[in-house]
């Protein structure tokens, strides 16, 4: 498991959802333009697209790759939740980019999720944001069935905020900010 907290490393990439753990999938089209898949995928894969969707990303890694440690930050203050997870698998080619990264020991929840934009056979280009998961903190678990609303909420919020960047002329990839 190599300080992982799950097993079952990769699965997210076939869309594998282990026994014993919530699926989760949300799907977000993101337009047909013709470099829409690289421009979504550099803002996805330089961590900008998390942070837009208003998230700490602390890491040492100016792009997702295979290892790279990450904590990502939710709420504000003394409310802030710091979830350690670690790139377990990228795709990146004319067709897909994304990477999937999953749980480290201090994150409340169990698992791996994944964030892939894929053109299709029409042409249209979407964001796929897959995982799996289970509560491993008593927070998350006495939270019940308010984890996994908020964890759907917040791909689709990633869906909409990468169609808003991916529309941009630009990618900026300081990650120093």
């Amino acid at each position: 498991m190599d300080g992982f907290t799950y097993a079952q490393i990769g699965a997210s990439r076939e869309g594998h959802c282990p026994e014993g753990f919530r699926p989760l999938r949300v799907s977000t089209r993101l337009g047909t333009e013709e470099d829409i898949v690289r421009t979504a995928g550099a803002y996805l894969l330089s961590w900008q697209m998390h942070r837009a969707v208003g998230v700490s990303i602390e890491t040492q890694a100016p792009t997702a790759v295979v290892g790279a440690e990450v904590v990502v930050g939710l709420g504000i203050g003394p409310w802030r939740v710091r979830a350690p997870c670690r790139v377990a698998w990228t795709v990146q080619n004319a067709r897909q980019v994304g990477f999937g990264y999953g749980t480290l020991p201090g994150h409340p929840e169990c698992g791996e999720e994944a964030f892939v934009v894929e053109r299709l056979a029409d042409g249209a280009a979407w964001l796929t944001v897959s995982a799996f998961s289970r509560p491993d903190a008593w927070w998350t678990r006495a939270a019940g069935p308010l984890v996994p609303a908020f964890q759907r909420g917040y791909a689709r919020r990633c869906g909409h905020v990468l169609r808003k960047l991916a529309a941009q002329p630009r990618v900026d990839t300081d990650t120093n900010r």
